[in-house]
């Protein structure tokens, strides 16, 4: 892992976890209800300025981290206030202040306690770009653990009928994994100390880790990582979760937090546990794939609209998860860049379906039909954003999985067939799904009086499909940040162990599981 980057003058990364927080405070204070919106949509279009202004100043080809920010809060502990942003946690923090704003503006349909939700998102997003941009092992944990707090009052507060035991099971699931993985902080603090206990990344990157505390300590990071993202078989808390959360929390809970728990088994897990990473390839590669076919021939036998994008996630993060273990730079790189456009394109998804669902209160596929013919604009954006979900080459999903296939054939070529799979499987959810809801005559009355999207939908829904065609045409700038910091996970790795790294010019090769 390379080193940082001087620090800079002008604290930005504090400046955009505090916005957030900032916002709900200003939300706070305002007595006017039709206010509570806009000024929450502000308050994030205003960090989003934040992090397109960091985008901007990013310095491209640089592998270390950048826009350091460090002070020593408590000396005996090594506990203090580190920030910083790489080519793997710079898009994830723009595509969460991107799609917080979207989120927002898209909930409109939220009618009591106005003012509590739209603090319960602000907070849900600082918590979020925390997590992010945390080098600090006990800080990071302290924004991992605030950010479930507000994620579960949106969906048990503000979700369908069975949002309470949704927001039940949401919790026990990841309150589970937190707690594994506290405990393995503690220990890796106190382990890769020199000279007494650290918890800083960057120093914790030179322990001297011993085989066996490796093991230990990435399946305390790594079954909580696991939870989170989520791979199977730890899956089950995410469709109830997704069905019963409002529009808005489906929304921020698909396109980022299943995010972090593949952000978190990159910067932490291979990071930090090489050795047991590399042993640990064909569990964590069987677990992708079965995940990636299980999620997508699930995901076809749904009736639920919703429940079917929801499933629809589990199969496309078993890409991520198998492009990250493939330990090739084509795999890390498309599974980067997977997180974003999945983070994209299920997210458009989430919104088209809360939308239709305002309207006719119900997401049964057998209650549609025919929409095509009274929804025209919807229809067409729907299929636009599917062709992205499937990966249709010259939207953003196909660039994604292509670097994914090409990473995992490189070291895993049968795992890589397999999954291969999945992109033929969601073809089928999908567009038979887009074929049973909008094509043909007008199955039911309640139907045909329904109104297209309106200038309001239609504005929300823009940015989104913008950034499908220019990162499915034109990649290269995000790429181009990417490769090396992945680039310098896989350096490490080879630094630190009998891995070698395949790429074209080598070949295909393995890795070697010691006993």
């Amino acid at each position: 892992m390379s080193g940082e980057r001087a620090p800079m003058t002008f604290p930005i990364l504090s400046v955009i976890i505090a916005l957030p927080v900032a916002g709900a405070l200003v939300v706070a204070a305002i007595r006017r209800k039709e206010l509570v919106l806009p000024v929450a949509v502000a308050s994030s279009l205003v960090t989003l300025g934040a992090a397109v202004w960091m985008l901007v100043d990013f310095q491209v080809g640089e592998a270390g981290f950048q826009f350091v920010e460090q002070a020593t809060w408590y000396q005996p502990w090594g506990v203090g206030w580190h920030l910083g942003v790489d080519g793997i946690s710079l898009l994830l923090v723009v595509l969460t202040a991107f799609l917080f704003p979207i989120a927002l503006a898209a909930s409109t349909a939220i009618t009591r306690r106005v003012r509590e939700y739209a603090m319960a998102m602000l907070l849900l997003e600082a918590g979020i770009l925390g997590v992010f941009l945390c080098l600090d092992l006990l800080v990071f944990f302290v924004f991992w653990e605030a950010m479930l707090v507000p994620m579960y009052f949106i969906i048990g507060v503000w979700g369908g009928e069975r949002r309470v035991h949704a927001a039940v099971k949401f919790f026990l699931f990841t309150a589970f994994g937190s707690a594994l993985m506290f405990a393995g902080i503690l220990a890796l603090g106190f382990l890769g100390g020199e000279g007494g206990p650290t918890f800083d990344f960057v120093r914790l990157l030179d322990a001297d880790l011993s085989r066996t505390a490796q093991f230990w300590l990435f399946g305390a990071f790594g079954l909580s990582f696991a939870i989170k993202v989520p791979i199977f078989p730890f899956h089950t808390w995410l469709p109830d979760a997704h069905v019963e959360a409002p529009t808005a929390g489906s929304v921020i809970l698909a396109g980022i937090l299943l995010k972090l728990g593949a952000y978190g088994l990159i910067r932490f897990c291979l990071s930090l546990f090489p050795e047991a990473s590399v042993s640990l390839v064909p569990v964590l590669a069987v677990l992708a794939v079965i995940g990636i076919v299980y999620g997508a021939i699930v995901a076809i036998v749904q009736t639920d609209v919703k429940r079917l994008v929801a499933y629809s996630s589990v199969s496309h993060l078993g890409f991520v998860v198998l492009g990250i273990f493939a330990l090739t730079s084509q795999g890390l790189q498309g599974g980067v860049l997977q997180m974003v456009n999945h983070g994209l394109t299920t997210g458009a998804l989430f919104l088209l379906v809360g939308m239709i669902y305002e309207r006719r209160h119900t997401r049964e596929i057998g209650q549609f039909g025919g929409l095509g013919a009274v929804m025209p604009r919807y229809a067409g954006i729907f299929l636009f954003v599917a062709f992205a979900s499937i990966g249709l080459p010259g939207l953003n999903g196909f660039i994604g999985e292509f670097f994914v296939l090409i990473g995992s054939y490189l070291s895993l070529p049968w795992y890589a067939v397999v999954a291969a799979l999945g992109v033929v499987l969601a073809a089928v959810y999908l567009l038979w799904a887009y074929q049973r809801m909008f094509t043909g005559p007008i199955t039911l009355e309640e139907n045909r009086g329904l109104r297209d999207l309106g200038v309001r939908e239609t504005l929300i829904l823009v940015p989104i499909i913008v950034l499908i065609l220019f990162l499915g045409i034109y990649p290269k700038p995000a790429l181009d940040r990417i490769q090396p910091s992945v680039d310098s996970v896989l350096q490490r790795i080879e630094q630190t162990t009998d891995y070698r790294v395949p790429d074209f010019g080598t070949g295909m090769a393995g890795y070697e599981v010691v006993p």
